[in-house]
């Protein structure tokens, strides 16, 4: 069984930085695309920034250059570094996995359908 579990989130002022850490367990996959995504109340799900096995990233245009994602294979943990943070960042951050014959299947994909097991969620709230 594939679990997922994140944490990190919390409240911080615009300007400031935080750190998601997704910890995965339960999966042997052959490849595999992982992802952050984001939802704030009332608007759908989007993606935020993608890795996959090989360590090729993806990212939503409204956070690159200020959001990294990075994958420690020696810990299966995914992270999400938030740089230079603002309101509209706000929403429950989630991350997700789908594995995969090749990376070629998902790799860079930002689209949520992509994804087949998903965590839990983290709150990040961003005050202005």
């Amino acid at each position: 069984e594939v679990q997922l579990v994140e944490s990190g989130g919390g409240s911080v002022q615009a300007g400031g930085s935080l750190t998601l850490s997704c910890v995965a367990s339960g999966y042997t996959y052959i490849a595999w695309c992982m992802g952050w995504f984001r939802q704030a109340p009332g608007k759908e799900r989007e993606g935020v920034a993608v890795i996959d096995s090989n360590g090729n990233t993806n990212y939503a245009a409204p956070v690159r250059g200020r959001f990294t994602i990075s994958h420690d294979n020696s810990q299966n943990t995914l992270y999400l570094q938030m740089n230079s943070l603002k309101p509209e960042d706000t929403a429950m951050y989630y991350c997700a996995v789908v594995g995969v014959p090749s990376a070629r299947y998902c790799s860079g994909s930002l689209d949520p359908p992509t994804y087949n097991r998903w965590g839990q969620g983290t709150q990040v709230t961003v005050s202005s």
